[in-house]
């Protein structure tokens, strides 16, 4: 009897990327890496050769995927900027410069909700010790939700000025 539970549902948390490709594995260990890693180490989560994990590594280094740090061993890191550009031009294509307007307002309302609340600027102005034991834990989410908050502000007002760039009248 064969085990096929592993079709039925998410692969195991040890081998999250086993049915994949090399280059998909690769791009996988780095996108889950915390730290730079060397190749060698990206090979092991990959679960390729070093030489094919350096290979896929140089190709996503020059789609500026990842950033390689030289040095012996060089280390490689997923390169955030990217992520972050590759969303907001996401969103600018995805919706309209008013959707993105009004997307904008909520979360500056959201945010400014929190400053009221909390008496402070920024979650990170939030003296976590100061509140009663039973409510650090719902602090704690409000907190992380705020952050989440701001940099989803962010990332909608530049999507909302790139939107807006693309879609103003030409000037010739």
């Amino acid at each position: 009897m064969t085990d096929d539970t592993h079709s039925n549902g998410p692969p195991p948390f040890d081998r999250p990327f086993e049915d994949e490709d090399t280059k998909q594995r690769v791009y996988g260990a780095i996108l889950h890496a915390r730290d730079p890693m060397t190749a060698a180490e990206i090979a092991e989560r990959a679960d390729c050769s070093e030489e094919s994990a350096r290979a896929h590594l140089s190709f996503y280094t020059n789609l500026g995927i990842v950033v390689k740090h030289e040095g012996r061993p060089a280390r490689y890191e997923r390169n955030d900027d990217y992520f972050e550009w590759r969303r907001v031009n996401e969103l600018a294509r995805n919706n309209t410069v008013e959707e993105l307007q009004a997307r904008v307002l909520e979360l500056t309302e959201r945010m400014e909700s929190y400053r009221d609340d909390y008496g402070v600027d920024s979650p990170a102005d939030v003296n976590v010790l100061a509140f009663d034991t039973e409510r650090v834990d719902e602090v704690y989410t409000e907190l992380g939700d705020w952050a989440t908050t701001i940099e989803e502000c962010h990332l909608h007002e530049r999507a909302r000025r790139k939107a807006a760039g693309q879609t103003a009248p030409s000037h010739t």
